[in-house]
């Protein structure tokens, strides 16, 4: 977007001051002719820019001048982050750095930037809790925030046990807040709602080399996911219940596309929880689903289907 495009050119000259319209145009990926109209839209809203031709010359930015951005504390910057999610901002007891962070962004940004951030704030709301379901409480989210940020090891109370973990770092899904931490050489996860105290100690924490959090996480949660499932099955599906499976039964549990048959149904073998959870899972199919095996669950549709026409004839 040109906004972020701007604040990049203008966070660049200030920092490096001076650079050449052809290294400018590279590093943010548009044409030349791109980077000198943005320059003149940055100088028509008060950045001090101008142009010097010849060997060693570039664009410029005043001696001496710099945006306000720069004003910005450390927390404030942290909070930066987290603009647009103020229940996340608030769960981290950042609600009021958050809030300055924003007002003092918007009032440093050129008019341009402004309006187009403000076209953002206005117009985008992220609402993370799920429907119909209460915010989990989280009581020692902040000093476990503070400790994961800090490299501090924590000392938890868990499940009626007193542990002793080094952070490293934070998972919010769905509105429930994750610690993963490591204990004894073993990285796990804990819930947040469910930790019954926590302090900080004094001791350092030495980050494990290499150690991705998003990565360790989307593993974590494919390895949950197959620990779950081990219940077997063959299905033959229409197109439509083919289309909606994945919603049914989930992204990870849902094969490979199958080859149709001569009446455009497709035969799969699915690995469910258990048989009572695949029986749910499969009646919201509908007439859209034939089950082939196990016997027991083919019996089970035939019952639950017996039981709606009882109830509703």
């Amino acid at each position: 977007m040109r906004s972020a495009r701007l604040l990049q050119l203008m966070l660049t000259l200030q920092y490096g001051r001076s650079a050449t319209a052809q290294a400018l145009a590279e590093q943010v990926g548009v044409s030349v002719r791109t980077i000198y109209r943005d320059i003149s839209a940055l100088s028509a809203a008060g950045v001090p820019l101008w142009t010097e031709s010849g060997p060693g010359g570039g664009i410029r930015l005043l001696d001496g001048w710099q945006s306000k951005l720069s004003g910005m504390t450390g927390v404030e910057t942290s909070a930066l982050m987290l603009l647009g999610v103020p229940s996340i901002a608030a769960d981290l007891g950042l609600a009021d750095a958050s809030e300055a962070a924003e007002n003092k962004l918007l009032g440093a940004l050129p008019e341009p930037l402004r309006a187009d951030a403000q076209l953002w704030r206005e117009r985008l709301h992220i609402d993370v809790p799920a429907w119909f379901r209460q915010p989990a409480s989280t009581p020692y989210l902040p000093v476990i925030s503070a400790a994961v940020f800090g490299a501090r090891r924590l000392e938890l109370g868990y499940r009626g046990s007193t542990r002793q973990v080094d952070p490293l770092g934070l998972v919010v899904k769905a509105a429930i807040w994750y610690l993963v931490a490591s204990r004894a050489g073993t990285v796990l996860s804990y819930r947040v709602d469910r930790i019954e105290s926590a302090e900080m100690t004094s001791d350092v924490v030495n980050r494990p080399v290499g150690f991705d959090l998003a990565e360790w996480w989307r593993e974590a949660a494919a390895s949950f996911d197959r620990t779950l499932r081990t219940y077997n099955c063959r299905v033959r599906l229409s197109p439509s219940a083919l289309r909606m499976l994945p919603s049914i039964i989930g992204h990870e549990a849902t094969p490979k596309l199958p080859v149709p048959d001569e009446d455009g149904w497709s035969t799969t073998d699915l690995v469910l929880e258990t048989e009572e959870v695949a029986l749910g899972q499969l009646i919201a199919l509908g007439a859209g689903v034939e089950v082939i095996a196990p016997p027991s669950l083919r019996e089970g549709i035939q019952r639950v289907a017996a039981d709606m026409i009882r109830l509703n004839s």
